[in-house]
């Protein structure tokens, strides 16, 4: 993968508008990527890390917006509920539900939720607009002092656009009621570069029960320059409501009561909005730059579920509203220099992250047809966290590089509970080394050793808790760490085995000392037992000519509870094999387009593994063809061969109409829950530039 060395979320992006105005000819909108050409001591410090440019993200064909993760090698992306919810992400032996332990920014905005109505660490891109992601840098491991909550298996950095080549117009239709137009463009205004873009969408799915969805975006970019450095103020606004189809028993489907893609509970979705505003500056000096990031985000969403259908609530259904309405906002403040120290190069970096959410409510309710039967848990929490981090790179000679950083995190949360007897304040504190240590023996050679502490938090409300919510009699309840703490360990090696083709091999372990699952009776994350996982990771990325672009990862990863119980040792839904392949064509003779497969492996669904997951591989594919600069057309098939396989599994208890006497407590069978990867189809999209 050719990497480019980011100096920072502003620069880069002033940057871009002018590195990418010389983009593509025959397809304008397929930009040229930024490149910040970076010296040894600014270079990558793993195997397990990359930027991908505008270039290489240009013609993936992707289902949704959150599959732009996927190009971080070993990621995937699947949905198991309808597309305004969340994505389900696997990554390095873990089954990340919504986006717990993997940190991900757009624009230098975290994404990520802690104290989530629907699980811990949510992360929701669908107010990302594809078209307009510049960039993508990822990391994977603990080694990085820059990466805070919820980045012990990684991170990815979404940076946005400054300015386009031309204004641009798509229009795209497909199968299953499919609709999406957008419309962006730049130009000056004042001293700086106004960018603005507005999209909308809708689709209903393959569902016996149509999704409906209705989704809105919009953003809006200025950015200038003047002598106090760069600047870019970007205010981005979200709106999506949606009809689910949730996961479904796989024992319903095998008698023939309900299809692939039927329903058990109808009124199943939500609505969701996201409003921001951040302002980027950047400073740079002969020897130094200091960058700063603040943000305002205003956050809703109101998520109606079924998993269990009518196992608590035989009369009603087990239908039930999860609620989160916050507002949160934070600063990033990063400075570098560059110096000597005893006749070696010295990189130094210092950094500071600060965020509060106020979270007006989150809260659990039991309902039938979304209306209200009573609340089983309502909170308002407070959370403010603060990190502080220190970086130091010294080239120690031509063929040797430390780096070494340390990384102080403070969280204090208040939490004001319906149940008096769960409202409180929890503090806690936890401290974070890294080392990386790189051997170059030739310039297209490295070797990477590394090892680092990390942490996510856990639910506010889990380290203030005292009784369980809901019960009668009352039941006491364990309280949960706010901050856990991760460890991993990383031998890289990273090579060029030809001029066009780079080679990466990783051999990797991280433990956790406790383990966030997915509670599938709940529809929430729950702290659980220490974990180990261990993996080999391989990685290519080849350019035989120019414009095209072949990629190739293989993950292999052995995911292990560390304690001894009778249930057994295996964490269920961890992911254990994952393996894509991909070309991007990015114009020849007026031709575009790409060719993905997608494998995700089978996994264990409960500890003793006597139940798995099946495995399965997907094909998507992306064409078209540029009658002129200023008008193209494309093609998108998905799932090209029609596999009947799944986006997601689980194994737990439920219980259909009739199906099993009315106890209490109740009793209901157990069974695999899976949600179908969307059959084949196809969308076709027709772009005008101005």
């Amino acid at each position: 993968m050719r990497i480019a060395a980011r100096s920072g979320a502003a620069a880069a992006c002033l940057l871009s508008g002018q590195a990418m105005a010389g983009g593509l000819q025959t397809v304008p909108v397929e930009l040229a990527p930024v490149e910040i050409r970076a010296s040894a001591n600014t270079a990558r410090s793993s195997a397990s890390e990359g930027t991908v440019t505008a270039e290489q993200l240009a013609n993936r064909p992707r289902l949704r917006p959150g599959e732009l993760l996927e190009v971080v090698p070993g990621l995937i992306v699947t949905q198991h509920s309808g597309d305004g919810k969340a994505n389900q992400y696997f990554l390095r032996g873990f089954n990340l539900d919504h986006g717990t332990d993997f940190r991900t920014t757009v624009g230098g905005m975290p994404v990520n939720m802690p104290t989530h109505g629907h699980g811990q660490g949510y992360t929701d891109l669908g107010f990302v607009i594809p078209e307009l992601v510049s960039s993508i840098e990822y990391r994977k491991g603990s080694y990085y002092a820059e990466e805070g909550d919820f980045s012990a298996a990684g991170a990815a950095h979404l940076e946005l656009m400054q300015q386009l080549p031309r204004p641009l117009s798509t229009v795209e239709i497909g199968e299953d009621g499919y609709r999406r137009v957008l419309a962006a463009g730049s130009g000056a205004v004042g001293a700086g570069t106004l960018l603005a873009a507005v999209e909308a969408s809708t689709q209903d799915g393959p569902w016996t029960v149509p999704e409906d969805t209705e989704k809105y975006n919009a953003l809006l970019r200025y950015g200038w320059r003047n002598n106090a450095g760069a600047w870019s103020v970007t205010g981005m606004a979200y709106s999506n409501r949606w009809t689910a189809t949730d996961q479904i028993p796989q024992r319903a489907v095998d008698s023939g009561q309900i299809g692939r893609f039927d329903s058990l509970d109808d009124s199943t979705g939500g609505d969701s909005h996201r409003y921001s505003l951040s302002l980027d500056w950047a400073r740079g000096k002969e020897t130094s730059e200091t960058r700063a990031t603040a943000y305002f985000v205003d956050y809703d969403l109101d998520l109606f579920s079924n998993f269990t259908y009518f196992l608590d609530k035989p009369a009603d259904g087990d239908q039930f509203e999860q609620v989160d309405q916050r507002r949160y906002g934070g600063l990033g403040l990063v400075h570098e220099h560059h110096g000597e120290w005893l006749g070696r190069h010295m990189h130094q970096r210092l950094g500071l992250d600060l965020r509060y959410d106020d979270i007006g409510e989150v809260g659990l309710h039991r309902t039938v047809r979304r209306q209200r039967l009573s609340t089983v848990r309502e909170d308002g929490v407070e959370q403010l966290s603060a990190g502080a981090w220190y970086s130091n790179s010294i080239e120690w000679n031509k063929a040797f590089r430390s780096v070494l950083g340390l990384r102080a995190d403070h969280y204090r949360v208040d939490v004001d509970s319906d149940n008096a007897a769960n409202s409180g304040k929890a503090d806690d504190a936890i401290l974070s080394p890294k080392l990386s240590l790189i051997w170059s023996p030739t310039s297209q050679t490295h070797v990477f050793l590394n090892g680092g502490y990390g942490f996510h938090s856990n639910d506010a409300r889990g380290a203030t808790i005292t009784v369980v919510p809901g019960s009668n009699p009352v039941e006491p309840a364990d309280k949960v760490d706010l901050l856990v703490r991760a460890k991993s360990y990383e031998v890289g090696l990273q090579t060029r085995l030809l001029p066009s083709l780079q080679t990466a091999l990783t051999l990797w372990q991280l433990d956790l000392d406790s383990e966030l699952l997915f509670i599938g009776d709940a529809g929430n994350t729950e702290a659980t037992r220490p974990s180990r996982r261990q993996g080999i990771e391989f990685s290519n990325y080849w350019t035989p000519h120019k414009g095209l672009i072949v990629d190739a990862d293989l993950a292999w990863s052995r995911p292990r509870f560390r304690d001894s119980d009778p249930a057994g040792d295996r964490i269920p839904g961890a992911v254990e094999r994952t393996a894509s392949v991909g070309v991007v064509l990015n114009g020849w003779k007026g031709w575009f387009g790409g060719a993905r497969l997608r494998y995700l492996g089978s996994r264990p669904l409960i500890e003793d593994n006597a139940v798995r997951a099946s495995s399965s591989t997907l094909v998507n594919l992306r064409g078209g063809y540029a009658f002129s600069p200023r008008l193209r057309v494309s093609l998108d098939v998905f799932n090209v061969f029609d596999r009947d396989v799944n986006d997601i599994e689980y194994y737990y208890e439920s219980r259909l109409p009739g199906e099993t006497p009315v106890q209490d407590p109740p009793v209901g069978v157990e069974d695999r829950h899976f949600h179908p990867a969307e059959p084949r189809s196809v969308r076709l999209g027709l772009t005008a530039y101005w």
